[in-house]
């Protein structure tokens, strides 16, 4: 049987950038064997001694962050401007993790009893399967891989097809870092069936996965078969109400920011806004504004804010999204702008558009878009809002914009989502809990809460001996 072959296409240009030889069956077979091997002797080491790997690990993928930077902008289109801040979030995020982890890991001791010890360990569960994207490779890589290695799991990386450099940087710096051989391992696949019997492989302790609904529900299905848990990180409809109290052209910059950032193609990106009718001319007027400063165009350009979507097949869909809208009522308010009406021919390239007049009906507002579409509602109440935002299969973040801080606390609390911000969105704070609600996805990353799906619990019980 060949060995696959794995061709990456620039977003910008369409043109084919990288192959990689697929993984063989021999090969795929051995990755568990080898991590179930070093696992071994991996969750003996010291916490210490995890710390100190790690942290030589970050200072080497920092001094490389403009190369890193540039490989990511080459190969998913994010804009040069912003590829490196990616890496130093990802550092930052990790060295959290590395400062709690020793808390976040320590043993629970039972009610005290003389003559009795007992108390609860949290131990590593094994080798651990990493299934991570395209759209924020390093930080969904850091979710997992830090908190893995630092309770002392072997792991196994999956990337993206479309990001395949990423895994070769990461292992060939912890190798530098002084990591153990077969601790962290890596594997190129773009077949389903490979990927499946990794999952179905007994030395295979935990799965996580990010990614669309359908992909971590195949994993999920497939995982049916054995007694291992599975942590999904999937996709989101986040939503954002603009209370009628703020500053419009402030709420209406950070709204365009967090709905087209990374040409809107983040879970947590804002994709429905909800905004009080007694500012929603106002609303619209202020991100019309906005938008007519922002420039689309070559992503290894400094200048350029707003880069190519992933795939033709992206475009399509948030094409035909824009389309369902128009059709159903909604209207196109998207400003003037010489960037907007001259996009480069040859790439996945899709104007910002700002949509009006939405409504629930329509598909820009139920399923996720994953592109530079800003679609605005208007509403007459708080509890319209908060009905709104909870009418969705999906609750991974949302965001209430109001300067009466109070208020927003009590919406917040009402809202269905893992995560609700006040006055800020498509944030993940490496203190929170990053965990999505409903269709979102299952399990906690991020927080001492992300240890918990990395460890199992081992209870002991010692009682003296009798004199």
């Amino acid at each position: 049987m060949s060995v696959e072959v794995i061709t990456t296409i620039s977003p910008t240009t369409n043109e084919p950038i990288l192959t990689r030889n697929g993984v063989s069956a021999a090969e795929l077979e051995d990755l568990p064997r080898l991590a179930a091997e070093a696992f071994r002797t991996w969750r003996g080491t010291s916490m210490t001694d995890r710390q100190i790997i790690i942290r030589k690990f970050l200072k080497l993928l920092g001094d490389k962050k403009d190369e890193l930077a540039e490989e990511l902008t080459v190969q998913m289109g994010r804009p040069i401007a912003y590829t490196g801040v990616e890496v130093t979030t990802a550092i930052k995020r990790a060295e959290y993790l590395v400062k709690v982890s020793e808390d976040a890991l320590k043993d629970t001791e039972g009610e005290h009893e003389k003559g009795f010890k007992r108390f609860i360990r949290k131990v590593p569960v094994g080798p651990v399967l990493i299934i991570f994207p395209w759209n924020y490779p390093y930080l969904t890589l850091i979710n997992s891989l830090i908190p893995a290695l630092l309770s002392g799991n072997t792991v196994i990386l999956k990337p993206s097809p479309q990001t395949p450099t990423i895994v070769e940087q990461v292992s060939k710096l912890f190798a530098e870092a002084g990591l153990p051989a077969g601790v962290v391992q890596y594997f190129h696949c773009g077949s389903p069936l490979m990927i499946e019997s990794l999952v179905r492989n007994p030395a295979v302790s935990h799965v996580c996965f990010t990614g669309s609904v359908a992909g971590g529900l195949a994993v999920q299905k497939t995982a049916a078969d054995r007694v291992v848990n599975v942590g999904l990180e999937l996709g989101g409809k986040d939503p954002a109400y603009v209370r009628g109290d703020v500053d419009i052209e402030w709420a209406a910059a950070e709204i365009v920011d967090g709905s087209i950032f990374n040409s809107g193609q983040s879970c947590c990106a804002i994709e429905r806004v909800y905004v009080d009718e007694q500012i929603y001319d106002s609303f619209i007027k202020a991100a019309q504004k906005v938008l007519r400063g922002y420039k689309v165009g070559d992503p290894l350009s400094k200048e350029t804010q707003i880069g190519p979507v992933i795939s033709k097949r992206s475009k399509e869909t948030i094409d035909a999204h824009i389309k369902d809208a128009l059709d159903k009522g909604a209207r196109d308010a998207t400003p003037e702008n010489p960037t907007f009406s001259n996009l480069p021919q040859n790439g996945n390239f899709v104007k910002p558009t700002l949509l009006v007049d939405v409504n629930h009906s329509m598909t820009v507002m139920t399923e996720e878009t994953f592109g530079p579409v800003i679609s605005v509602m208007k509403v007459k109440s708080d509890e319209e809002a908060v009905s709104l935002m909870n009418d969705s299969e999906f609750g991974l973040t949302a965001s209430i914009w109001t300067k009466d801080i109070d208020k927003g606390y009590q919406l917040a609390e009402q809202v269905e989502a893992g995560t609700v911000f006040v006055n800020r969105a498509d944030f993940p704070s490496p203190d929170l809990a990053w965990t999505g609600w409903k269709n979102s996805g299952k399990g906690v990353t991020l927080s001492r809460f992300g240890f918990g799906q990395f460890v199992k619990l081992k209870s002991f019980h010692l009682k003296d001996y009798p004199k």
